[in-house]
């Protein structure tokens, strides 16, 4: 098959969505299709070999100018190349952490969702033009709803099926101010009728969104999210005094680190337990370094800061050699997550894991038996689902061996490609 999947980046930043997009367009290389995975808004970050074009449409730096100014607007296609949407431009733009006014937010999202006939249709225009100039495409594939106003004027340019992936749009969309998200959830639901299908990252979040937007059922397909595990080993864990709690994920209160650091200071008062260790890893925007700062204060003023290491951000063979060392991952996220990459990277690499139990944990562990589930938001039961885990090395172990072998079996790169395929041709 010939497909165009768009993927939207996330400067400088490690993206769960951009690196899913990322392996299943290169697992689908690899099977001999013939994949374009083309970049919107900035080029994309990925731990491993990136497949993505060089090219970028919709660059940040002209959606923002041709929102802000009906000047821009206006400007040729080969201006905006030359001086905006080159990877150079796009990657110095990114090169740190700025804040974005929710307001600004807004009126974006909106923008985008208005598609052709609103302030940034210059861009759509573009997009268009290049697909009536490519060869003709099986199946284009937009990356999530946020962008379903491409829908209409890609099929008309294509001539083709338009399928679009949900991954996680509603947490976006639940933190825009009024009336941009009124707006924003009416104009999705106005495009819907332009999308053949809809691929779902896991059977709660099909369900979640044809709730949440009004899909047909019949309409989403799921393809549950997968990785590329040919670099990773569930190597047995070294034998040590020491047990280690690891935390990896972005360093944002929506990933609970908070959670994770008040459960380890409880258990620092129990009796039965042997030493302890607190690892985190993960990106940190400059707008959570107070958050991850008052956290870490905590740690040190319990009398626990010298057992507790934060990482950063980590390259991928890092991120294998941390997965492999630390003994059970926890992520008590806040939000409900749609996809878990973070979860089949410690499983894969033999870690087994402490979640809450809600979004597509429970399906996940269902299928791969790698860990412990506890009510979401109750303190106490992470505090002895962690107990738990720590004192019974035995269970640990095993879980490691089964729960490896199953995210290669049900979530590998290749059952995503699989899932998906089948999705393509149903």
């Amino acid at each position: 098959m010939r497909l165009l999947h768009v993927t939207a980046g996330a400067a400088n930043m490690y993206c769960g969505s951009c690196m899913r997009d990322n392996a299943l367009a290169s697992e689908l290389k690899r099977m001999g299709h013939d994949v374009v995975l083309m970049p919107v808004y900035t080029p994309t970050l990925t731990d491993e070999a990136n497949v993505s074009e060089d090219r970028v449409f919709f660059g940040g730096i002209s959606v923002y100018l041709q929102q802000k100014s009906a000047f821009f607007r206006h400007t040729p296609a080969f201006v905006d190349r030359l001086l905006f949407d080159n990877k150079w431009a796009l990657r110095k733009a990114t090169q740190s952490s700025i804040g974005v006014d929710p307001r600004f937010l807004g009126e974006m999202t909106v923008a985008m969702l208005k598609g052709a006939s609103g302030p940034i249709g210059k861009e759509f225009r573009k997009l268009a033009r290049w697909v009536r100039g490519e060869e003709k495409f099986d199946v284009i594939n937009i990356p999530f709803a946020l962008l379903i106003a491409l829908a209409e004027p890609l099929k008309r340019a294509g001539n083709t099926r338009i399928v679009c992936t949900l991954q996680g749009e509603d947490l976006f969309l639940e933190g825009l101010m009024e009336p941009y998200k009124s707006e924003s959830m009416a104009l999705i639901r106005a495009g819907l009728a332009h999308v053949d299908c809809f691929i779902a990252v896991s059977r709660y979040y099909a369900n979640f969104m044809s709730r949440y937007l009004g899909i047909p059922k019949e309409k989403i397909r799921v393809a549950p999210i997968g990785i590329s595990v040919n670099d990773f080993e569930a190597r047995p864990k070294p034998v040590r005094d020491v047990c280690k709690i690891g935390f990896f994920a972005r360093m944002d209160p929506a990933k609970g680190f908070h959670h994770l650091a008040e459960a380890y200071r409880k258990l620092r008062e129990l009796q039965d337990l042997p030493p302890l260790r607190l690892e985190a890893a993960g990106y940190m925007l400059k707008e959570h370094e107070e958050y991850f700062e008052k956290e870490k204060a905590l740690l040190g003023a319990a009398g626990f800061g010298g057992e507790f290491t934060y990482h950063g951000a980590l390259t991928r063979e890092q991120k294998t050699r941390f997965l492999q060392d630390i003994d059970i991952l926890c992520v008590p996220t806040q939000y409900v997550e749609p996809k878990g990459l973070f979860v089949l990277e410690a499983l894969a690499n033999g870690t087994p894991i402490v979640l809450p139990a809600h979004g597509a944990f429970p399906e996940i562990l269902s299928r791969t038996g790698g860990g412990i589930l506890y009510p979401p938001g109750d303190t106490t039961a992470l505090v002895e689902s962690l107990h738990t885990m720590i004192c019974d090395k035995e269970r640990r172990d095993l879980m490691a061996i089964e729960a490896a072998a199953n995210v290669r079996t049900y979530y590998s790169a290749g059952a995503m490609a699989g899932a998906l395929l089948d999705a393509y041709n149903g």
